[in-house]
């Protein structure tokens, strides 16, 4: 059985995960989901100083603080770049890491360069002017499903997204990874491509072609990009058959 550590993307918690948590330990596993400082019920810990170091420390303090090892370390959008980061600090604790809609970031990258410069100007303008100059909002939904699939979100799961989101701290997007450390050879490197990644991988991008190749495993979930939302029961499948 496995130890999975589930790691939200922006402006969510660790409640998220509930669906999916329950499902995997239904099937014998152990899940620990985080929230990371700023968000959720620690949304009062955040400040204007709450950075990617901040959520990288966060993940890796949470599995050296409960002794976790044989972590599977799952990344959820945004979540990619701290998890990139702690991968390479959990050592000998981690077997595996599993990116969901997402990619493991490299040095030197930040979450605006995965964005026209337009959107990253407006982001900086919005946060400035309605974000105390640290916080970003969500947006609504018909904004989001610009960028992102909204496949398999009804509307009371659209509305559950809404209520419980929180404004996500700015300086996590600004923060360029300042340096990257790659997992140990033999743990295991996963990818769950939902319905935005199964389009950029397909299509051949040469950025992403590596996770199309070994050691990568790719395994497709059809619906979008926030499934453990839409699909959190397939989504604890999918996991499942990764580590089994």
């Amino acid at each position: 059985m496995a130890t999975f550590v589930l790691v939200p993307g922006a402006w969510l918690g660790a409640w998220a995960w509930e669906e999916t948590a329950r499902a995997l330990r239904e099937r014998g596993h152990t899940a620990v989901a985080v929230t990371l400082t700023g968000l959720a019920e620690r949304a009062d810990l955040g400040g204007p100083e709450t950075d990617l170091d901040t959520h990288v420390g966060d993940i890796a303090d949470l599995v050296e603080g409960r002794d976790l090892r044989g972590v599977t370390l799952v990344a959820h959008s945004y979540a990619a770049a701290p998890v990139t980061a702690a991968a390479g600090r959990l050592g000998d604790r981690l077997e595996r890491v599993v990116y969901v809609d997402s990619a493991p970031f490299t040095e030197g990258m930040c979450m605006l360069d995965l964005m026209p410069p337009q959107v990253a100007g407006q982001l900086r303008e919005q946060v400035a002017a309605f974000g105390d100059g640290w916080r970003l909002a969500m947006p609504p939904v018909e904004v989001l499903g610009m960028s992102s699939s909204l496949d398999g979100l009804d509307e009371p799961q659209r509305k559950r997204l809404l209520a419980n989101a929180t404004p996500h701290p700015f300086g996590t997007y600004t923060q360029r990874l300042a340096e990257t450390a790659d997992p140990a050879p033999g743990v295991d490197r996963v990818v769950i491509a939902c319905h935005d990644f199964t389009g950029l991988l397909d299509a051949g991008i040469p950025m992403l072609a590596y996770l199309n190749q070994p050691p990568w495993r790719r395994f497709d979930l059809p619906t979008g990009h926030w499934p453990m939302l839409s699909a959190p029961v397939e989504l604890a499948d999918v996991l499942d058959a990764a580590v089994s």
